[in-house]
């Protein structure tokens, strides 16, 4: 029921400016952990130990003090600790964010707007933006969209499900860790290499649940399931995340299109592996059925995660 209550919160009021988020939280210790540990590290032998005390530090700290926090309010109240944990589940989920998101980048594409488009993609990638195309910046959010509904919403619930609020703050906080360090390049090689392996870890079980989330709720919502079984069995592993195809694959044959190619990251070009067929060219449209395939998808997984826990 706590799961239950958190999505439908989230789906209500989503990520509001302004409070104290716990990922920003997280991100700030991160941001200032980091600093800590590099200026302390010698060579990049000790880089990597510090990244490995970087990781240690934000998951273990995140689950201790939100496990804290609700063993304390339950010596005030249990009603308190409920409620405690029902936001802080919340916090962890971002099914409306994400589709929000989105549809800022499609509305800007509808409207002819293509620097908007950018400027909106900018705040949900890593990749430059700057130079991209109508079709490039339409693929880049259909990707995002498709690894973040595993990332932002069914990763989280399977972690709540499991392990209540201190586990999914645990999978978030190794989540941020990812994204702020977890990068290939020079500067992040070292300290960021535990962090992006605990993250694949963490992603193993809910990645794969994801794609096939994404192939049911393609049945359901009339798009090309078959299709999407088919391309999700194909290029499920054809990336060089062990997770992050499933759920682009499985979207990607929805709607017969093709992810992946060319993408810039600090001004230095990548070329990822191609997913899908390209039996339709991508257009802004796909954006508004990615974000669709978002929704069924979240309630889908909440509806297992709440029959799993249910039958435990």
């Amino acid at each position: 029921m706590n799961l239950i209550i958190a999505y439908l919160l989230d789906l209500l009021i989503g990520d509001p400016e302004g409070y104290p988020h716990p990922v920003r939280i997280i991100g700030k210790a991160i941001s200032y952990l980091e600093g800590r540990l590099r200026s302390r590290a010698k060579d990049n032998g000790q880089l990597k130990i510090a990244g490995f005390i970087l990781c240690f530090l934000v998951t273990v700290s995140s689950f201790t003090v939100t496990y804290a926090i609700l063993f304390g309010a339950s010596f005030v109240s249990i009603y308190l600790r409920e409620a405690l944990e029902i936001f802080i589940i919340y916090t962890c989920l971002a099914t409306k964010e994400l589709g929000k998101a989105a549809n800022r980048v499609y509305n800007a594409l509808i409207g002819g707007d293509l620097i908007q488009a950018r400027s909106a993609l900018s705040y949900i990638v890593s990749r430059d933006t700057h130079n991209l195309d109508v079709e490039d910046v339409t693929r880049a959010t259909i990707e995002t969209v498709a690894e973040n509904i595993s990332d932002g919403v069914i990763a989280p619930m399977f972690y709540a499900c499991i392990g209540g609020a201190p586990l999914a703050v645990l999978y978030k906080a190794a989540n941020t860790l990812d994204s702020m360090v977890g990068y290939t390049d020079y500067r992040f090689a070292e300290i960021g290499y535990f962090s992006a392996k605990f993250d694949d870890l963490l992603n193993f079980i809910p990645a794969r649940i994801t794609g096939l989330l994404i192939v049911v709720a393609s049945f359901v919502l009339r798009y090309d399931y078959k299709n999407s079984w088919r391309i999700l069995l194909r290029d499920r592993l054809n990336h060089k995340s062990p997770n992050s195809a499933h759920g682009e694959a499985a979207l990607a044959g929805a709607l017969g299109i093709q992810l992946g190619g060319l993408n810039y990251y600090f001004g230095k070009p990548e070329v990822r592996p191609k997913l899908g067929d390209k039996k339709v060219k991508i257009k802004p449209q796909h954006i508004k059925d990615s974000v669709k395939i978002l929704y069924i998808s979240s309630i889908l997984g909440l509806a297992l995660f709440c029959l799993l826990s249910n039958a435990c």
